[in-house]
């Protein structure tokens, strides 16, 4: 779980107005690229996470008793407790840095892709030019620096706040109670038990899977292994063929003697 001094991020689903602000901010501070977008009919754009796009707000449609309406979220990396792209990293590329924040030391990564795999977030992404994968960083050179995270600095409406972790899971909870209060049946704090604790917590006004969100995500410790196993075979594969070749040039260097 989270420490209580661990840094964290709360959004607040009832409070946001998708302008996307943070989604430009994101861009802006990590000087990421724009991606060209089709026309999908949706007003989400991109579409997708990807080694350029950390951030994006997510549009979930649908129509209640003939009015359109639009549920927002945040799609990003949760930064969790019990991570499974660390998990599944072999060499310690991705890792945690202090205040619980996840981070890719891209000078370690191999592009093996196993952390892309294993996260149920979809929020790691392999970089086909650079040949190492990226993501969020919770803006880790901001707050460590004693500022707030671009998409926290640049919202508008109140729907981000940062701080310290036990700060903003108290402050979930008081939203919380204030949403059941205004006959918010459905409201949760999605992220206090997901992955260990996620050190990104959710405000929502419905269930989770309304939004898209995976309901109980686990490391998914079956592609993790079966990466490692596939490496494994392809060590022992080598390592035989390598040998032989030895052994058959040892002969044959006999042999000219």
């Amino acid at each position: 779980m989270p420490k209580p001094n661990d840094y964290a991020i709360l959004f607040d689903a009832s409070h946001c107005t998708g302008c996307r602000a943070c989604q430009v901010a994101c861009k802006q501070w990590n000087d990421l690229p724009g991606e060209a977008t089709v026309n999908t009919g949706s007003y989400e754009n991109p579409p997708s996470l990807s080694s350029m796009t950390w951030l994006r707000m997510k549009y979930t449609e649908g129509v209640d008793r003939g009015e359109v309406f639009w549920d927002f979220t945040r799609d990003s990396c949760m930064h969790c407790s019990s991570a499974a792209c660390v998990e599944a990293c072999p060499t310690g590329a991705v890792g945690y840095r202090e205040g619980g924040v996840v981070t890719v030391d891209q000078d370690w990564c191999i592009g093996c892709r196993n952390c892309v795999q294993a996260c149920p977030y979809d929020a790691i992404h392999y970089d086909e030019e650079k040949g190492v994968v990226d993501k969020c960083t919770l803006c880790y050179d901001r707050v460590s620096n004693g500022l707030e995270p671009a998409c926290v600095k640049a919202c508008p409406t109140g729907a981000l706040h940062s701080g310290r972790y036990a700060e903003m899971k108290a402050l979930a909870e008081q939203r919380l109670a204030a949403l059941k209060g205004a006959g918010y049946d459905q409201a949760n704090v999605y992220g206090l038990a997901e992955m260990g604790g996620t050190h990104v917590l959710y405000v929502l006004l419905k269930h989770p899977s309304a939004y898209g969100l995976p309901v109980g995500p686990v490391t998914e410790k079956r592609k993790v292994a079966s990466g490692w196993l596939s490496a494994g075979i392809a060590a022992a594969v080598l390592g035989f063929a390598g040998a032989r070749w030895i052994a058959e040039r040892r002969e044959e260097v006999g042999g000219e003697r």
